[in-house]
């Protein structure tokens, strides 16, 4: 047993008047560690989380004894070949990973392995499971094909020492397998993306390589559009589009508002056989009532009031080419009748013309309403629906394509920031999981439009939370603008923190910890010249995790050289 506490005589003696004199003890028994709070007065947190009585520890637990933190390091390897978990206790060890991975800003890789043929190498793979893995790490198969293994302080950068190693004992033992690993946060910032996103690396992998779930994602290049896909119904919903495009059957887009219909009804145009000619866009909701008809057929010089000219419809417009429909559902019923026509004859008459035109077009509609319950209610017209959902295809919204999220905050971030002609931001760990448990109400929409705004009003290189709005965060109200700024007028030199006038708001602690943390880094690489690993020894942290957090905070050691600030 080991005493833990302030007292001299405790085996592992904490000086900080936080800790109790007789605070917990360390209880190692056949290679298991179990601690027990002794009743000490600010508790004992294992991962963030107070515990009662005794709680079994794990290595990479960081346990917090009042303001004393320290992580737990099993100095040997388990060898029994019974090693792997079973998948309900894989899963749960991997929430708890994420929890403190996203807690306390750490490295944590996802990494799955395929096997060629389900069960085959099964064995060879749990002896290499056993022999090489770590008492940090875990792994245990989801199914008969599939392993996953958690590899905490693993960051996935390129070259890294640790993940290049289970990779290759791994592909040792199970020649012609696909690998694939994924990255929290970047990656997703909960146990269920995480694992999909690895998983569809590993089956995008060729045999025997290693695919990051970042490289995974597809980017649909569609003439001036790009479109960025990798939640696996994404990705299937767009080879489906790809198929639907081959035919001349009308497509009816259902989707939330946002989502991005207009993209889906842009790639049925592009693979289709009139991608040379026009594609052609009305908003059905934005146009009224009085002249809608004359929108989509156009009408003729004198037909009515203020028809001082004739005029082409959109439909005819768009002659050899494509129609989207956006919020079909708006259309009124006269008009709805008008349509059937169109699309059962293909011949328009305009308003205030009794002779028919020939068109050739193909008609792509979207809606966000239930166009079968209006139907049965008299809303829309049955038999218009029947003829426009030949072919209907469903976007999920943003809030079920968690995998997404990410990537699509990036990228917009990334976008914007080219556009304004400022530096690339990143964003902080803490916005990537303020993100991914926000309901997206307005959906990709909405997402670009915050990224923008990040772009726009964020002074320093990386995205805190609280520059988000609040009803993204959560909170019961906007911070004011002076306790959100990345440098408030007389800010402290390194080392301080100045406490706000009694009655102002504070910044969270986990915004003040992380500014000082980039303070010191910054620090270190000045003093360092630049250089990392002689910066990470400087501040006593692991040069794995110096990286990954130079990375997380936008830091630049060409910038450390010329002694420029970051934020």
């Amino acid at each position: 047993m080991v005493l833990l506490g302030r007292d001299a005589e405790a085996d592992l003696s904490l000086r900080d008047d936080s800790v109790s004199r007789r605070h917990a003890r360390l209880l190692l028994k056949d290679g298991e560690v179990r601690i027990t709070d002794l009743d000490s007065q600010n508790g004992t947190l294992v991962n963030g989380r107070r515990i009662e009585g005794t709680h079994p520890l794990v290595s990479g637990d960081v346990v917090t004894l009042g303001a004393v933190a320290a992580v737990l390091r099993a100095g040997t390897r388990p060898v029994s070949p019974h090693r792997t978990l079973a998948p309900e206790v894989l899963l749960e060890r991997l929430r708890e990973e994420v929890e403190r991975s996203l807690r306390y800003s750490r490295p944590l890789a996802v990494l799955t392995l395929v096997l060629p043929e389900s069960g085959a190498h099964r064995e060879a793979v749990e002896k290499a499971c056993a022999t090489e893995f770590g008492a940090a790490e875990a792994a245990g198969w989801l199914d008969d094909a599939h392993l996953l293994v958690l590899l905490p302080e693993v960051s996935g950068e390129p070259g890294e020492e640790n993940l290049g190693e289970q990779v290759g004992a791994l592909a040792m033992a199970c020649p012609g397998a696909r690998l694939g690993y994924a990255v929290c946060p970047s990656d997703g910032c909960d146990a269920e993306t995480l694992v999909a996103a690895a998983r569809a690396a590993a089956e995008g992998a060729s045999p025997g390589l290693l695919r990051a779930a970042a490289d995974s994602a597809s980017r649909l290049t569609l003439a001036e559009r790009v479109i960025l896909v990798a939640d696996p119904a994404m990705v299937q919903l767009y080879a489906l589009i790809r198929r639907l495009a081959a035919s001349e059957l009308p497509v009816l887009v259902h989707g939330e508002t946002g989502v991005g219909k207009e993209n889906a009804a842009f790639a049925v145009h592009h693979w289709s056989r009139r991608s040379q000619g026009p594609f052609i866009t009305l908003n059905c909701a934005a146009i009224p009532e009085g002249l809608v008809e004359s929108e989509l057929f156009g009408h003729e010089k004198g037909s009515f009031t203020g028809a001082a000219t004739a005029k082409t419809g959109i439909l005819e417009s768009a002659h050899g080419g494509t129609v989207f429909l956006d919020e079909v559902g708006e259309l009124p019923l006269p008009i709805q009748a008008k349509l059937l026509r169109v699309l059962e004859t293909k011949r328009i008459t305009r308003v205030g013309e009794v002779r028919e035109r020939s068109i050739d077009i193909r008609i792509v509609a979207a809606t966000h309403r239930d166009l079968e319950a209006d139907s049965q209610a008299g809303r829309f017209r049955q038999d218009l629906y029947f003829r426009l959902g030949a072919a209907t295809v469903l976007l999920p919204p943003l809030r079920e394509r968690p995998r997404e999220i990410s990537l699509l905050a990036r990228a917009f971030l990334a976008q914007a920031c080219q556009t304004l002609g400022r530096r690339e931001m990143v964003l902080a760990s803490d916005t990537l999981r303020v993100l991914s448990r926000y309901r997206w109400p307005g959906n990709v929409r909405e997402l670009r439009n915050l990224m923008d705004y990040a772009a726009a009003a964020v002074a320093g290189d990386v995205v805190e939370p609280h520059h988000l709005p609040a009803r993204v965060t959560g909170a019961a109200s906007a911070e004011p603008e002076a306790a959100r700024t990345d440098a408030a007028p007389g800010a402290p030199a390194a080392g301080g923190v100045t406490p706000p006038a009694p009655g102002s708001p504070r910044k969270p602690l986990s915004v003040e910890i992380r500014e000082l943390e980039r303070r010191r880094m910054e620090e270190a690489l000045q003093e360092a010249d630049g250089v990392q690993a002689r910066a990470a020894a400087l501040i006593g942290m692991p040069i794995r995790t110096f990286s990954f957090k130079m990375k997380q905070l936008g830091l630049s050691a060409k910038g450390a050289q010329r002694g420029t600030s970051g934020s």
